[in-house]
């Protein structure tokens, strides 16, 4: 499969892989590299990187929004073969390594497979390796707070309720949003277009996805980098009160 690289600033990638986003941030060849998409998004995760002018080798950490099958596919793999630090929120360390899992389930998927769009996302899924289990063996808690020493220099910033420990990313300098799941643009099974929550049936906790939208309203941006959907340009304070009032 392959992936679609789309320069949105100065060193700052969107990555559209198998219905999942991920972003590359680059400083000459080294790179940061925000979620990684499916398993089965592999071969598209590493053409990406070299479309860029990067590779696994120059990844110097991977920060994950947070930690389901579909952002969390190859950091395992990265982590293993290159040495790359992974990179979460000291709540979503426990779930990168599967502790426990807060992620919706097949039944949960099946018991709405009426919903439009539901059965050739729950194809797509299977082909890319949706429902395994990749775990990372050592995921780290960010080291400290603000920004990451990192290219691109991004600041984390907790958002929970997707799951617990949710984090989008900030680029202040650039005005850039990286959302992940907190705030998206589209979705496979969503039948509205722009800024938006997920469905309900993905989220942890609703009510915290929904207070986490204040959070990222007080963030300064222009360009919004979702985990599903394509880009969103306008001020992100916008972004997100319209996705709250399509909340309700």
């Amino acid at each position: 499969m392959s992936a679609n690289v789309r320069q949105v600033a100065d060193g700052t990638y969107l990555v559209h892989g198998g219905n999942t986003n991920w972003v590359i941030l680059t400083d000459g060849d080294a790179a940061t590299l925000v979620d990684t998409g499916y398993p089965g998004d592999r071969r598209a995760l590493l053409d990406s990187l070299a479309a860029v002018g990067s590779s696994p080798e120059a990844v110097a950490a991977v920060l994950i929004t947070h930690a389901h099958n579909d952002h969390l596919g190859s950091a395992e793999y990265l982590r293993a073969a290159h040495g790359t630090p992974v990179l979460l929120h000291e709540a979503e360390v426990p779930h990168a390594r599967r502790d426990f899992l807060q992620q919706v389930s097949v039944g949960t998927v099946l018991r709405n497979a009426w919903r439009p769009g539901v059965l050739p996302w729950m194809a797509h899924v299977l082909r890319t390796g949706g429902t395994e289990q990749h775990p990372v063996t050592a995921p780290a808690a960010f080291p400290a707070d603000g920004a990451l020493d990192l290219p691109g220099r991004p600041v984390p910033v907790h958002t929970p309720g997707h799951t617990d420990g949710h984090c989008v990313y900030h680029l202040p300098d650039a005005g850039v949003v990286i959302s992940g799941d907190a705030l998206v643009s589209g979705h496979a099974i969503s039948r509205i277009e722009g800024p938006q929550l997920l469905p309900d049936l993905f989220h942890h906790d609703r009510p915290g996805a929904i207070a986490s939208l204040d959070v990222i309203a007080g963030l300064e941006g222009d360009v919004l980098l979702p985990g599903h959907g394509p880009v969103h340009r306008g001020p992100v304070q916008d972004a997100a009160g319209l996705a709250r009032e399509r909340a309700f």
